[in-house]
């Protein structure tokens, strides 16, 4: 007679009891359980970009898929042509120079390297600087290097800049890694060179490392280019910036960035990533190149599809009286919520009731109650209509 086999109880480790609740998981699901009632669904939760690749991208990768030469293992770090293409760029776009060798790093998307920098610098027990609110996978990043937060509060009376004199000096002394994000995700607050100034003293003074988040450095509204951390004397001494194409040319599905700065920092990372992985496929590396070395209108007409798209659902906004201030970049709002209302109350508020989806701000940490962020991810029919519907529910005026 046949037994079943008892089942052997696994164990997760411990740094894994430790990572933060995936947050956009449960709003997906909320979003998702709401459609699937039959519900026309808006959804302007989320970061992902709605428009597609580049034509001229994709066909590059077309060409490349056949190529044998990209059938095999790719370089460890990546191959030179693309490393070039992104040092051209950053020359042409921000005036900085870069050794491409020495000092680029190719990543599995931008997200990767925030997590990677971590389990470079920190140990068990290291302080890391983070912005609240902020993009919640640098909790993540610290949890798995087993290394403790201290909160950088952003403040709308700051600019949603960080207050380095408000940091206590014994907590700035021990900190060894810093993250900063501009255009900023959530707030969409830009950054300018005065402050890149600032953060490189304080980092210079206390030894701390900072990682420059630059995600959405190509968006950038009202005629102004957002600044580069890079483009600060002595950016490179004490930090690198994480670039991706992914919100640049709509290749958020297509997993390229870049780790940009301070050569010690970039070696790290290619060291871990030595040990990870086997580069990104040939193809898909041609591709990039393509994308940074070729003609940037695509770029340029991105930008000014999400200004038209802001400019749409501030207008609405003014018309039920929601009022705040527009982002300066970045593709997202971040709005205050009326009056009576947490942030999450008024998120499920919307889409139990008006169908649309907004991310509530105590989701980016403590400092985000009060807020929600919405995405300009849809058309501006799309977005004029989400707020109608807000509208009608009367919360404000």
């Amino acid at each position: 007679m046949n037994s079943k086999p008892s089942i052997m109880p696994i164990q997760s480790a411990r740094r894994l009891n430790e990572l933060p609740k995936q947050f956009f998981a449960d709003l997906v699901r909320k979003a998702n359980a709401q459609a699937a009632k039959g519900h026309d669904v808006i959804n302007l939760g989320q970061g992902n970009p709605d428009r597609p690749t580049p034509p001229h991208i994709v066909q590059t990768l077309q060409e490349a898929a056949a190529n044998p030469a990209y059938h095999r293992y790719p370089p460890f770090s990546g191959y030179p042509f693309l490393k070039e293409a992104v040092v051209k760029r950053y020359m042409e776009d921000y005036g900085v120079e870069l050794d491409p060798e020495t000092e680029v790093a190719i990543l599995f998307g931008g997200k990767t390297g925030l997590i990677e920098i971590n389990q470079c610098l920190l140990d068990p027990g290291d302080i890391c600087l983070v912005p609240d609110p902020g993009y919640p996978d640098y909790w993540s990043g610290v949890a798995l290097a087993g290394g403790v937060m201290e909160y950088m509060p952003l403040l709308e009376s700051n600019g949603f800049l960080p207050d380095y004199d408000a940091i206590p000096s014994h907590i700035a002394d021990k900190a060894k890694l810093m993250f900063i994000n501009y255009p900023n995700n959530p707030t969409g607050a830009v950054a300018g060179p005065e402050f890149y100034a600032k953060t490189v003293e304080f980092a210079a003074r206390h030894g701390i490392v900072v990682a420059s988040d630059f995600a959405y450095g190509a968006i950038g509204f009202d005629g102004e280019q957002p600044v580069s951390f890079l483009q600060t004397p002595g950016a490179k001494e004490v930090g690198v910036e994480f670039y991706t194409l992914s919100k640049t040319y709509n290749m958020a599905g297509w997993r390229v960035g870049f780790a940009l700065g301070n050569k010690e920092v970039i070696r790290l990372i290619n060291l871990i990533q030595d040990h990870y992985y086997c580069s990104l496929f040939g193809g898909i590396q041609a591709a990039a190149a393509a994308a940074l070395s070729g003609p940037q209108h695509c770029v340029q007409e991105l930008t000014a599809t999400y200004e038209r798209r802001r400019d749409a659902l501030f207008a609405a906004m003014q018309s039920i009286g929601w009022h705040s201030s527009k982002p300066g970049g970045s593709f997202f709002c971040w709005l205050p919520v009326p009056k009576g209302h947490t942030s999450s109350s008024f998120a499920d508020l919307v889409l139990e009731q008006a169908n649309v989806v907004v991310a509530p701000g105590i989701g980016f940490g403590r400092h985000g109650e009060g807020y929600v962020r919405l995405g300009l991810l849809a058309p501006e029919d799309r977005l004029e209509e989400a707020i109608i519907r807000i509208g009608r529910l009367g919360l404000f005026g």
